[in-house]
């Protein structure tokens, strides 16, 4: 067929079938691609439900070296005299700004040791654990009890950057890391006071 000729019935059907043919490899082509892509999508989801799960087992860990360690007697041998010491203690009606969960809660009578425990400190964590210590005073205070007790913060991590560590005591929390064997606190700063909400 030139270009300057009107193609016959004959031609037009037959382009009019090549069109038809390429048009059904091109769905075959479409619908393989979403059936890949949903089989992808799955994957992804698979995976990142995966992650997620590895990363909360990785937060109990932590939560069980550090609180499973010996951490009473050195609280203790800073002249603490806990007593009793319970994980995952949640306060406040769930769903409101004034709930939370506390990792870790060492009990000392007078004094209660609040420790929030992460898998890699920031100082963005200790930023959180100041307004979580503000948190739980506000939620003794609102309970009209007479609960007079003090509070002392305390962050946790595996891993901690010295500058972390530095702004934490700064900030008037114990910072607790991992050592060769379990977890220690590390010694404050000459003159450093912990900060009681």
């Amino acid at each position: 067929m030139s270009a300057q000729s009107i193609p016959t019935f004959e031609e037009l059907r037959e382009m009019f079938r090549e069109t038809r043919e390429q048009m059904k490899e091109t769905d075959q082509k479409i619908r393989e691609v979403a059936e890949q892509q949903a089989k992808t999508e799955r994957t992804v989801e698979r995976v990142s439900t995966d992650i997620g799960r590895l990363g909360d087992r990785i937060g109990d860990i932590i939560e069980h070296m550090v609180g499973g360690g010996n951490i009473i007697e050195q609280f203790q041998a800073l002249d603490y005299d806990v007593t009793e010491y319970s994980r995952n203690k949640i306060f406040g009606k769930k769903g409101t700004k004034e709930s939370g969960e506390i990792d870790l809660f060492l009990e000392d009578g007078d004094i209660a040791i609040l420790i929030s425990v992460k898998t890699k400190l920031t100082t963005g964590n200790v930023r959180e654990h100041i307004e979580q210590m503000e948190k739980y005073r506000r939620y003794i205070d609102a309970k009209g009890n007479g609960d007079k007790r003090r509070f002392v913060g305390a962050v946790a991590g595996a891993v901690a950057d010295p500058n972390v560590i530095d702004f934490a005591q700064k900030k008037g929390f114990y910072v607790i890391v991992q050592s060769g064997v379990a977890v220690e606190i590390i010694p404050p700063p000459e003159g450093f006071k912990a900060k009681k909400w």
